[in-house]
């Protein structure tokens, strides 16, 4: 099994990453119904105002090759396109456990 992090750094103002970032979290949890390779996927909007990042995911697949199938698949895309425009930075980590 292989867990797949990824933390996202908006642009803007408070509200607009605030906005962005629920939008976005949305959209990925949704995605378990339509990625078959997803075992789960949870995100969340950070809500520790001491932190700097805004938006975290965390998904799970089975092997590495399905980390690329759900990356690829277009409606990961279309999620992804949402915070692509606001992203000021990007940490993902993927592990096998």
């Amino acid at each position: 099994m292989v867990k797949h992090i990824v933390m996202f750094k908006l642009k803007g103002s408070a509200e607009d990453r605030l906005r962005i970032a629920r939008e976005f979290a949305a959209a990925i949890n949704a995605l378990p119904e339509k990625i078959e390779v997803l075992r789960s996927v949870e995100s969340a909007v950070n809500e520790n105002p001491a932190e700097s990042w805004d938006v975290v995911l965390t998904a799970v697949v089975d092997t590495m090759a399905d980390v690329e199938v759900y990356a690829k698949h277009p409606a990961h895309v279309a999620a992804a396109a949402i915070v692509g425009p606001h992203k000021e930075d990007r940490a993902c980590v993927d592990y096998e456990c």
